[in-house]
């Protein structure tokens, strides 16, 4: 640029923090099949973004499991769905390996549950709550638990094909992801197409309810004791008391499975994970680890390639620890900040175009254990004649 002008120049200088949002997190992603789905509104093998609940349902079908999963999530909220059908086999096997799918060899398209990886680029949005409700065997599950780790998502699946709450604790030892939850048993429901009360997949319940828990009260809030809509029992008879553990509940809670409850209401009942990590052993821990990521990330998009001077650093630091306050004062994390760590960034790691900043957080512990300790004192009849007299 020539030194000499005769006039006025206006450079933009760009600089400050830059305001950082939320990632969003009530999206689900769902795998399901439907035998006599609209083939337009549901190709198979194609992620669909479905954002009317009642109109998809409407192009559905009977029979499958489409339907049933979609009218399920829309008895507890509006949500934003990607819908992903598969055709149902010849028989179970045949029908799993649809659901896990792979990569078509001819086009390179992704079948079954991988499709779900395809969605952000195709709509935007990444599916962050994920299930495959009645179809969700042991292969499923554990397939499911790679897509969720992949896409930052929570995945639920059932303690499938188990009779017994030793059945269920047993089953929740296949899995040591902080990405799932195990739950068991099944709800019952009215359901209008078969016109009688028969089971109905807890999974396709807890998609409902966790999106709605997202919207209502926000990620670090667990799926557990909020009632839910709809249900009318549960498929096993299950014991259960609030402040005795010796119960099937307190059983299955232990062993890292999430239950059923009625109290004033049907309710989940846990909000454990099945990490092998303690750091991570609550659905909401997971959750705020995989949000803070995934929204520290994405917001930085337009640092990337600036030139590094102090004050991109200092923006960038700014721009975290304000966040962080934001979230703090909102009650999603008890805390956190961030800073620059100069025995990390020396001057040859500068020097190559890298950067580390560092942050912490705390993530908010739901109250699972309250120990109220009551005594019997004679402190108030000391004043006895006192108070007789007044």
């Amino acid at each position: 640029m020539s030194d000499y002008h005769h006039g006025v120049r206006v450079v933009e200088i760009n600089e400050g923090t830059r305001p950082i949002r939320t990632v969003s997190t009530a999206v689900i992603g769902l795998v399901a099949t439907g035998p006599a789905a609209d083939e337009t509104a549901f190709p198979l093998n194609v992620p669909v973004l479905v954002t009317d609940l009642y109109a998809a349902m409407g192009k559905a079908g009977n029979g499958g499991t489409l339907r049933r999963t979609l009218a399920t999530i829309a008895n507890e909220t509006r949500a934003l769905c990607v819908v992903v059908r598969v055709a149902e086999g010849q028989d179970d096997a045949a029908t799993t390996a649809n659901i896990i799918g792979g990569v078509d060899a001819a086009t390179g398209q992704k079948l079954g549950m991988q499709a779900l990886t395809t969605a952000e680029t195709k709509f935007g949005v990444k599916p962050r709550i994920l299930g495959v409700p009645e179809l969700d065997n042991e292969s499923v599950a554990s397939e499911l638990a790679g897509i969720a780790q992949k896409l930052r998502a929570f995945a639920y699946v059932s303690a499938f094909d188990c009779q017994t709450k030793e059945e269920a604790a047993m089953y929740r030892e296949n899995f040591g992801q902080r990405e799932v939850m195990v739950i068991w048993p099944n709800w019952q429901a009215f359901d209008v197409d078969a016109e009688e009360t028969r089971p109905l997949s807890a999974v396709a319940k807890a998609l409902g309810h966790r999106a709605k828990l997202d919207n209502d009260i926000g990620w670090h809030k667990t799926l557990s004791n909020m009632p839910v809509n709809g249900v009318t029992g549960i498929t096993k008879d299950l014991s259960w008391d609030l402040q005795d553990p010796a119960t099937d509940a307190g059983y299955l809670n232990a062993a890292d499975v999430t239950t059923l409850i009625n109290k004033t209401g049907f309710r989940f009942w846990g909000s454990r994970t099945c990490s092998a990590d303690p750091l991570f052993a609550f659905e909401s821990y997971t959750r705020t680890a995989q949000v803070l990521a995934d929204t520290v990330a994405e917001a930085h998009l337009w640092a990337v390639d600036k030139p590094m001077h102090p004050s991109l650093v200092r923006d960038i630091i700014e721009g975290l620890n304000a966040k962080f306050r934001e979230l703090t004062r909102r009650g999603y994390i008890l805390g956190g900040s961030a800073w620059f760590d100069d025995s990390l960034n020396s001057p040859e790691v500068l020097k190559s175009g890298k950067l580390y900043i560092d942050y912490d957080y705390t993530p908010v512990p739901p109250l699972e254990d309250l120990t109220l300790q009551q005594r019997i004192t004679d402190r108030y009849l000391v004043d006895f004649a006192e108070r007789v007299a007044a």
